[in-house]
C-alpha cells in the first residue's frame, strides 16, 4: 500500500469530503490530524499573480494569442519553465494555466488568453507549455474544460456542438495536453455542454478525461462554478473551489450518507488531490513560505525575446526593410 492509499484509509469521511473544498479563495482544505497539507494553486496563465494578499510582484508574460504565434515549442516550453519557476515563488502547487480555449468569434472576451482559432497549433502550444510548468515540479492546469468560447452569459449559456466538431475541434487541445503534455489538473468550465453544466458533466469529465484518456489528476471547479452537490459528484468534479464548502461540505457528506454518491467516489476524488502534492513535494514538505519576487534577469531576457518572436506583420505598407536614413532615433 502507498502512501497516499495509506492516508485514505485513515480518513473520515467528513476529513475527505473538507479535502473536495477549498479553504479560501486558493487552497484546498487541510487535514492536520494525519498532517496532509493544503495544495495552493495561483491564477495564470501569463504570469503567477500569488495569493493577492501579500502584495508581490511578478513577472507578466505575452499573453497566450501572442506566444501561439511565435509558433515556436521550444520558446514556449522555455516560458513554461520560467512560469513555473514563478509559481514556486509564491509557493504555490499548480498554475491555473494555460487557457486553451478555441477562437470561435472574434468578439470572444477572452480570446487573448487563448492560443488560436486552430485546434492543432493551440494544443502543440500547450503541450510545450504544460511540459515546461512541470518540469519544475509545478502542476499545470488546462482550462476551461471545454467549449467556454464566450464571455458573454458563461455562467448560464449552453455550448451546443455536435460529436465530431466537439472531437476534431474544441476537445483536441485537451486531449493533447493530457496524453501528450501530461497536464496533472483540468479546470472544468462555467458553461453548460449541450443542455449539462460541464462540471456535471459525466460524459465529459469522467467517460472522455478519466477513463478515455487516462487522466489521473484533478479536475478543479471554475472559481463558483460547483452548482450541484450530487450531479457535481457522481459526474466527475473533484475539488470544489473556492472555499470555504458551499455546494459540497456537509451536504456533500449527508449525500454520501444517504448513498446518494458512493464513497469510493470520494476517495477516488481525495487521491487524486493528494497525487498533486505528492507530485510537487508538498505531500512530504507541508511547511508553507511566504511569496518572493523572483524578478530574475534570465526571466526579463525571456519575455522580451517571446515579445519579440511573437510579433506578426500583417501587410508590409512600405515598412520593411527598415532604411537606416530615414530612422531617426
Amino acid at each position: 500500500m502507498d502512501k497516499i492509499d495509506a492516508l485514505v484509509k485513515e480518513l473520515t469521511l467528513e476529513e475527505k469530503v473538507s479535502i473536495l473544498s477549498g479553504s479560501d479563495a486558493w487552497h484546498t482544505t487541510p487535514v492536520e490530524r494525519l498532517s496532509i497539507p493544503r495544495v495552493k494553486m495561483t491564477d495564470g496563465p501569463n504570469g503567477a499573480r500569488g495569493d493577492g494578499v501579500s502584495k508581490v510582484s511578478s513577472a507578466c508574460y505575452p499573453n497566450g494569442s501572442a506566444i501561439a504565434s511565435t509558433w515556436d515549442a521550444e520558446l514556449v516550453e522555455a516560458l513554461g519553465q520560467s512560469l513555473g519557476r514563478e509559481a514556486k515563488s509564491k509557493d504555490a502547487d499548480v498554475l491555473l494555466g494555460p487557457t486553451i480555449n478555441i477562437h470561435r468569434h472574434p468578439l470572444g472576451g477572452r480570446h487573448f488568453e487563448c492560443y488560436s482559432e486552430d485546434p492543432y497549433l493551440t494544443g502543440a502550444i500547450t503541450v510545450a507549455y504544460v511540459q515546461g510548468v512541470q518540469s519544475e515540479s509545478v502542476a499545470a492546469c488546462v482550462k476551461h474544460f471545454v467549449g467556454n468560447d464566450t464571455e458573454y452569459q458563461r455562467h448560464t449559456v449552453s455550448s451546443n456542438i455536435k460529436p465530431r466538431a466537439l472531437r476534431e475541434i474544441y476537445l483536441l487541445p485537451f486531449e493533447m495536453g493530457v496524453k501528450q503534455g501530461g497536464a496533472l489538473s483540468v479546470m472544468s468550465a462555467y458553461n453548460q455542454l449541450n443542455n449539462i453544466y460541464c462540471s456535471s458533466h459525466e460524459e465529459l469529465l469522467i467517460n472522455i478525461l478519466k477513463e478515455e484518456w487516462n487522466f489521473p489528476g484533478y479536475v478543479v471547479s471554475d472559481w463558483g462554478a460547483a452548482l450541484q452537490t450530487i450531479e457535481n459528484a457522481n459526474g466527475g468534479l473533484d475539488c470544489e473551489m473556492p472555499g470555504p464548502a458551499k455546494t459540497w461540505g456537509e451536504n456533500l457528506v449527508k449525500a454520501v450518507k444517504d448513498k446518494k454518491v458512493e464513497e469510493v467516489l470520494i476517495d477516488d476524488k481525495v487521491k487524486r488531490i493528494l497525487r498533486i502534492a505528492e507530485f510537487t513535494g508538498r505531500l512530504d514538505n507541508p511547511e508553507e513560505k511566504p511569496e518572493e519576487s523572483n524578478n530574475l534577469e534570465e526571466d526579463r531576457k525571456l519575455i522580451k525575446k517571446a515579445a519579440a518572436e511573437s510579433m506578426v506583420l500583417l501587410k508590409n505598407k512600405n515598412i520593411l526593410p527598415f532604411s537606416k536614413s530615414e530612422i531617426n532615433s
